[in-house]
């Protein structure tokens, strides 16, 4: 199998991105957003994934981390999109559950083609690590739409913020890690084809 990697540049007037992922990797990290709860759950996804990923990311943070976690989440998803390739051999579904303390986090997701996001965040404190929690929520929907997913993110239970969060993003790595395992030989899909 050649390596299933890409890099991605993007330049807008609010960030400017370079990402290189490679997803048959050894979890290794050099992550710099300028924000560093995104830092540390960015390295946490990519730890449990196995993937190789470099990043870094100049946004207009006097503004707020908005634009620069949702930039983010695009090129991340354009990259895993790339990197993928055609899915051949792929599980294509993945799921885990984390606990983080007290708190309990299910992620479920489906590599189809098909992109949608369910994500029911009530329970998460109004702000974490110093950010409004609907930025984790534009995140999650842009790296959900760019990468082609179905992601399905349940906070069962908990009461802190970081913990809720650190257990989404560790789910998240695992799922990944589940369904970009090769383990047939042909696409998994009865239509035999993930578009």
């Amino acid at each position: 199998m050649s390596q299933r990697s890409a890099a991605i540049s993007r330049t807008t007037k609010e960030t400017d991105i370079a990402l290189k992922i490679n997803i048959d990797g050894e979890g290794r990290t050099d992550i710099d957003t300028g924000v560093g709860f995104a830092d540390h759950m960015l390295t946490l996804m990519s730890f449990w994934a196995g993937f190789d990923l470099d990043l870094k990311c100049d946004g207009d943070l006097e503004i707020d981390s908005h634009h620069t976690l949702e930039d983010i989440a695009i090129v991340l998803g354009q990259a895993l999109l790339e990197a993928m390739g055609d899915k051949k051999g792929i599980n294509r579904i993945g799921f885990a559950k984390v606990p983080m303390d007290e708190a309990l986090v299910e992620v479920v997701i489906d590599l189809s083609g098909r992109a949608y996001l369910v994500y029911d965040d009530d329970i998460l404190p109004p702000i974490i690590a110093g950010d409004e929690k609907d930025v984790w929520r534009e995140f999650f929907k842009s790296l959900a739409f760019k990468a082609g997913m179905n992601l399905h993110i349940k906070f069962e239970y908990g009461r802190n913020g970081h913990h809720l969060l650190e257990g989404a993003f560790k789910a998240l790595g695992l799922a990944f890690r589940n369904a970009l395992s090769v383990e047939r030989q042909g696409v998994s899909s009865t239509k035999g084809s993930l578009d």
